[in-house]
């Protein structure tokens, strides 16, 4: 099963949600839609699902080589897995498992004992056997998104689609329920886009990210290839922490780049926090001097924050704590910045 998306276009009033999108969802990978609010993911996964409709001739969406453009979303055979569960609170783990089934015409609904063994086959799926008797108020939310993707798994959809899954839970909960998600789907295979707006949610557990802003598609690529391999300056800055330096300031303290390429329209270069190098201070050596201001180190990173002496513009650095202590630095000293990789849009950097 894959999902193919050929120019979507959808727009509310003047407001252009997306903008003629394509995309190709390989068949039994976990595919995430990664992007700021308003980017345009959420209102993609819905079309996908037939919860919205695209603009009127505007492209199609295909399910394994069927154009389901034009199905409605009750026969589309999509599972769709809501930020805030969407469970029938009056109903117990049981019944709203099995609602899906039940809810079906009579001459397609399977009997109350092919509808058990669904139902119970599904809890233990999702590891909450012997639940099926409480209702949701009695659940965790950790449990209660599980029994969500248990409903949106017993009608065999075709594709399983969900939407900021986590986004209503705390930040422990929510990291153990996407470990859980990406072993889950290792199990099962079931081709599945997710939306978030987490980065590190995305890179973790996704065989492919897809990045979106202002109603397009960035990039699509694996979290390696997107991290390391960027395709904008937007993508940078998006997928965690990153350094914006003017390009001038660089070549005036010694930088070349790897081409002879004119720099980019912005004039800036982007570096990564643990791709910049600290050394005491030493007059002599090619770098950027900068004072350091502040560290933090609580965790196993510390985190520098320095300011360079001819701009006062500040440089975020991440380094081991071993490495820290090693250098002897203390706020107030001046200290000597290499970048090992860096890169504007037309060349890459080194100092």
């Amino acid at each position: 099963m894959s999902i193919q998306v050929n120019n979507i276009r959808k727009t509310f009033g003047a407001f252009t949600a997306l903008s003629g999108v394509d995309l190709h969802v390989p068949r039994g990978k976990l595919v995430a839609l990664l992007g700021p609010s308003g980017s345009g993911k959420t209102t993609l996964l819905r079309i996908m699902a037939g919860l919205e409709h695209a603009d009127p001739g505007s492209g199609q969406i295909h399910f394994h080589g069927e154009d389901v453009t034009n199905v409605p979303a009750g026969k589309r055979k999509v599972g769709f897995v809501f930020q805030h569960y969407a469970l029938f609170r009056h109903m117990t783990v049981f019944e709203n498992i099995a609602f899906g089934l039940n809810i079906r015409p009579r001459r397609e609904r399977p009997n109350k004992e092919v509808i058990a063994e669904r139902v119970h086959s599904l809890l233990k799926l999702v590891q909450l056997d012997g639940l099926d008797a409480r209702y949701p108020t009695q659940l965790s939310g950790g449990q209660r998104q599980r029994v969500a993707l248990a409903r949106a798994l017993a009608v065999e959809p075709r594709v399983l689609l969900l939407d900021e899954p986590f986004g209503a839970l705390d930040a422990k909960v929510r990291k153990e329920l996407r470990r859980w998600l990406r072993k889950f789907h290792d199990e099962i295979h079931l081709t599945t886009v997710f939306v978030t707006h987490d980065q590190e949610e995305a890179l973790e557990i996704a065989d492919e990210v897809v990045v979106m802003n202002n109603a397009k598609i960035e990039q699509v690529g694996t979290p390696q290839e997107v991290y390391d391999h960027p395709a904008s300056p937007f993508v940078y800055q998006f997928l965690g922490n990153v350094n914006v330096l003017r390009a001038q300031a660089l070549a005036d303290a010694g930088a070349h780049a790897s081409n002879s390429a004119t720099l980019e329209a912005d004039g800036n270069v982007y570096v990564r926090p643990h791709d910049v190098a600290v050394a005491p201070h030493d007059p002599r050596a090619p770098g950027l001097a900068a004072v350091l201001r502040y560290v933090h180190s609580a965790g196993p990173q510390a985190r520098l924050t320095l300011e360079q002496i001819h701009n006062r513009e500040t440089v975020e650095v991440e380094i081991s704590r071993s490495e820290l202590a090693a250098l002897g630095l203390k706020v107030g000293d001046l200290a000597t910045l290499r970048l090992r990789q860096a890169r504007s849009f037309d060349a890459d950097y080194a100092i």
